[in-house]
C-alpha cells in the first residue's frame, strides 16, 4: 500500500487562475504562502514562506475561481509532486505542487453561506465531541459530530 497526501493552511497570494483545456474541463491554479516563524541561532525571530501551487479540477476548480482571493486563509489537501522546469532565464526551478486537491476556506463566513469547495454547505459547523462522550440531548437525527482526533490541524 502507498500514500501520497499533503495538507496546507496558508493565505492565497493572487486571485486563481481558471482556465479550461482542450476538451473542456476546468481547471484552477491557487499559489498558496504558508508562512514560518521560528528562531534562528542569533536568537532573533525569522519569517519564512514557502509557496504551493495547488491545482483543482471541474466543478470545484470553477467554484474557487469564483469565491476565492487573493489574501483568502485556506486549507488544502491532495496529492504531493515535485515538478522541475527551466525558467525562462534557462536556470533550472523547482515547483512544489498538491493535485487533485480539496480546498476549504478558512475565512470567516456569513451564516447560510458553505464551507469551501467540495464541502457541504450548513447553517452551522459540525460540533467537535470528544471520543465516546455521549451526545447531547435533543440533537436531531441530522446532526453531525467531528471527532477530534479526525481533524487534520
Amino acid at each position: 500500500m502507498t500514500l501520497n497526501k499533503m495538507m496546507i493552511i496558508g493565505n492565497l497570494g493572487a486571485d486563481p487562475e481558471l482556465r479550461y483545456t482542450p476538451g473542456g474541463k476546468a481547471v484552477t491554479n491557487l499559489r498558496v504562502a504558508v508562512n514560518n516563524r521560528h528562531r534562528g541561532q542569533d536568537g532573533e525571530w525569522q519569517e519564512e514562506t514557502q509557496w504551493f501551487r495547488v491545482e483543482l479540477w471541474d466543478q470545484a476548480a470553477e467554484r474557487a475561481a469564483e469565491q476565492f482571493r487573493k489574501g483568502n486563509k485556506v486549507f488544502a489537501e491532495g496529492q504531493l509532486r515535485v515538478r522541475e522546469f527551466e525558467g525562462n532565464d534557462g536556470q533550472k526551478r523547482t515547483s512544489v505542487e498538491i493535485r487533485f486537491a480539496r480546498v476549504v476556506s478558512l475565512e470567516r463566513r456569513d451564516p447560510g453561506e458553505g464551507f469551501g469547495i467540495g464541502e457541504a454547505a450548513s447553517d452551522a459547523p459540525p460540533a467537535a465531541v470528544p471520543r465516546g462522550a455521549p451526545a447531547a440531548a435533543g440533537e436531531g437525527a441530522a446532526s453531525e459530530s467531528v471527532d477530534l482526533d479526525d481533524i487534520p490541524f
